[in-house]
C-alpha cells in the first residue's frame, strides 16, 4: 500500500503534568500525516474542498504502547488501508528517534459533497494517483 512518512517535533504545549504526549493531541498528529500522505500524492485538502469535496474522519482508534515525551522527534507513518471508494482508510504508526513503537492508530474518512452533504465516490483524479501507486 501507499505510505509516507513526516517527521514531528513534540512541543512542550503538547504535554501534560508527567511530561508525556498528552492523548488526544496523537489525532492531530495522524491528520499531519493523512496531510502529508495526499501532498506526496500530488493532492492536498485545500485542493478538495476548492473543488467542493470535504473529508470529515468518520472513525478513529488508536492503542498507545509506549509515550512519546517534550522534544522527541517522531515519525509517524501513514499507510493506505485498501483503495478507496466512498471511504478512504489509514493506518498510522508513531515513532520515536530510537525506532520504538509508541502508538498506532487508524481512521477511516468519508469523501461529502460539501454543498449537498451527502456522501460522493472520491474524485477521478485522485483514484487515478493512487491506483497508479499500486501497479
Amino acid at each position: 500500500m501507499i505510505t509516507n512518512q513526516t517527521k514531528i517535533r513534540v512541543r512542550y504545549g503538547e504535554t501534560d503534568q508527567m511530561g508525556y504526549v498528552y492523548y488526544g493531541n496523537y489525532a492531530q498528529f495522524f491528520e499531519v500525516g493523512r496531510v502529508e500522505w495526499l501532498r506526496a500524492l500530488g493532492a492536498s485538502y485545500k485542493s478538495l474542498e476548492e473543488s467542493g469535496i470535504m473529508l470529515p474522519v468518520i472513525e478513529l482508534n488508536i492503542k498507545y504502547m509506549k509515550p512519546a515525551r517534550y522534544d522527541d522527534l517522531l515519525t509517524i507513518t501513514t499507510k493506505l488501508s485498501k483503495k478507496p471508494l466512498v471511504k478512504i482508510e489509514f493506518d498510522f504508526e508513531v515513532r520515536n528517534e530510537k525506532e520504538e513503537l509508541l502508538t498506532t492508530g487508524y481512521t477511516s474518512l468519508v469523501f461529502m459533497d460539501m454543498k449537498k452533504n451527502k456522501p460522493i465516490k472520491a474524485p477521478a483524479y485522485l483514484l487515478e494517483q493512487i491506483y497508479s501507486q499500486f501497479n
